[in-house]
């Protein structure tokens, strides 16, 4: 059979990141111009994945696009949601941060590595609809220390500055469990690149309540060091919850956090383009799932139904 080419071609302008991928193969070469960068990647089998290939035309043209980070791609859309957030907050970010936190190049490479070598770390340990789910006494009891907590979509509405009133009393039953070990990572706020002065962490501790971690790295890159310095336990220690396969569950998988997996609190005011990552990553999931790919292991988890309830 004739081995076939991915290409992907990332295009960097200032208005707009644009991604295309005609095809599939494994095994990669970057070539770089002053106006894109494209990966060309071959199958040493050969082999076609066409359900793969159908899913990607339609519902994911930006494979790169799959390690975004939860940053405002739109300001209207963002002050529609966030609408008591200042408009200067919005503004004073420079075009650059803008479009840093739109490309995540280190993301990019990270989700190739995921689909051809790592599919496993996509998986998660557990999966609820919400944190209400989830048997936090019980977690404490099996010896977890720390609960880390992503923030779009697994406590807040897309990009909205206050909790989800659905899951803050169950927000709240974790904290008095874990005696105030909790923190949020955001891939916006705290984040020095885009946060130098700690100023927008600040603000969000205010607004829901909770720590936020300072860090360099976007989820899924990066290591778990400021978790680990913040919390002083090692990560396997800890777990890490939120709503994205391949940011959240990722990146607590290749730390050693247990990883759980919620459902996206609610779609309306999530960019389109994030909505369309996110159901490629349910689709390669769940055929990954059907081929009998297990998640990583973790020494502390025993039954999964122990760390799963009925919400009151």
């Amino acid at each position: 059979m004739t081995a076939h080419t991915l290409l992907i071609s990332v295009h960097i302008s200032v208005f707009s990141s644009r991604f295309s991928i005609p095809d599939l193969k494994t095994n990669y070469k970057i070539a770089e111009t002053r106006r894109y960068s494209s990966l060309k990647l071959k199958s040493p089998s050969g082999h076609r994945c066409k359900k793969l290939k159908k899913s990607v035309g339609q519902f994911f043209p930006t494979l790169g696009i799959m390690a975004l980070s939860s940053s405002p791609t739109d300001e209207a859309a963002y002050r529609t949601v966030a609408g008591n957030i200042e408009e200067e907050s919005v503004g004073s970010k420079t075009m650059w941060a803008k479009l840093g936190q739109r490309f995540n190049s280190a993301g990019i490479m990270s989700s190739l590595r995921v689909i051809f070598r790592e599919q496993h770390l996509a998986l998660p340990h557990l999966n609820v609809p919400d944190i209400r789910w989830v048997n936090w006494k019980e977690l404490k009891e099996q010896g977890f220390q720390g609960i880390v907590f992503d923030k779009d979509n697994t406590l807040t509405a897309p990009y909205a500055p206050s909790l989800w009133p659905a899951i803050a009393d169950s927000l709240e039953d974790c904290k008095s469990i874990f005696q105030g070990r909790i923190a949020l990572l955001s891939n916006s706020a705290g984040l020095y690149q885009y946060d130098p002065d700690g100023s927008e962490a600040k603000a969000l501790e205010e607004l829901i309540g909770i720590p936020v971690i300072r860090h360099g790295s976007k989820k899924p890159s990066g290591t778990a060091k400021d978790i680990e310095k913040y919390f002083g336990y090692d990560p396997s220690l800890l777990v890490m919850v939120g709503d994205r396969h391949f940011t959240d569950i990722v990146y607590g998988n290749r730390n050693g956090f247990l990883t759980i997996l919620t459902e996206p609190l609610t779609l309306a005011g999530e960019p389109f383009i994030v909505r369309q990552v996110r159901k490629l990553e349910g689709f390669l999931v769940q055929c990954w799932c059907r081929k009998g790919l297990k998640p990583a292991s973790h020494h502390l988890l025993l039954s999964k139904d122990e760390y799963i309830k009925s919400p009151d």
